[in-house]
């Protein structure tokens, strides 16, 4: 039997994993200080190195990396680079992070050309890790009418006032009685 392509070739394809992707970013390509990054967003997961090759096509060329807004995903801040031919910066990301995204800006010609670049943070699932489930809420839901509960209270504290300004009795054994009568039939009545 003879394959139509070499098996090497076969087993050579296919996606690459996200650490081993890399962000081409081309400077002064099209021109003097000019700088080309590519259209869609870099994509890089939590705990992985995120790779920016800068390409330089022309003179050498001193170029700033920084970043504001990514202090919940890397470290990373600010970094000078004087490219002559190509230069690869690597920004390690945290384990812990959440989906999201940060920029980074590309600084070029003491300040004459100015980029930034898109970095999606992605958050791959772990295997053994399920779906969350819907959590029971912390105070309970009301459903329209009074808890049987709350009705015993309130019946008990009007007996209770009752008994506390008329001095009768039976009121007060009446307002303890609908009380534990109340909290007793809740008790039991739960599933």
């Amino acid at each position: 039997m003879h394959l139509p392509l070499p098996f090497e070739l076969l087993a050579v394809t296919g996606i690459p994993p996200a650490e081993e992707m890399m962000t081409e970013i081309y400077l002064n390509r099209s021109g003097i200080n000019t700088i080309e990054v590519p259209p869609q967003n870099a994509h890089v997961e939590c705990g992985s190195i995120l790779k920016i090759r800068f390409v330089n096509r022309g003179a050498p060329i001193h170029i700033t990396a920084t970043t504001s807004n990514a202090g919940m995903f890397t470290d990373f801040f600010h970094e000078n680079m004087y490219v002559i031919d190509e230069v690869v910066l690597g920004i390690s990301l945290r384990k812990d992070c959440v989906p999201g995204f940060f920029d980074i800006d590309i600084i070029a010609g003491y300040g004459a050309m100015k980029t930034a670049l898109r970095v999606e943070v992605i958050v791959k699932p772990s295997r053994g890790e399920r779906a969350l489930e819907k959590e029971p809420p912390v105070q309970p839901e009301a459903h329209g009418r009074p808890h049987l509960l709350m009705v015993a209270m309130a019946l008990g504290l009007i007996l209770y006032s009752t008994w506390y300004y008329t001095k009768i009795e039976f009121l007060n054994i009446a307002a303890f009685i609908v009380l534990i009568v109340g909290a007793l039939f809740v008790w039991y009545r739960q599933t």
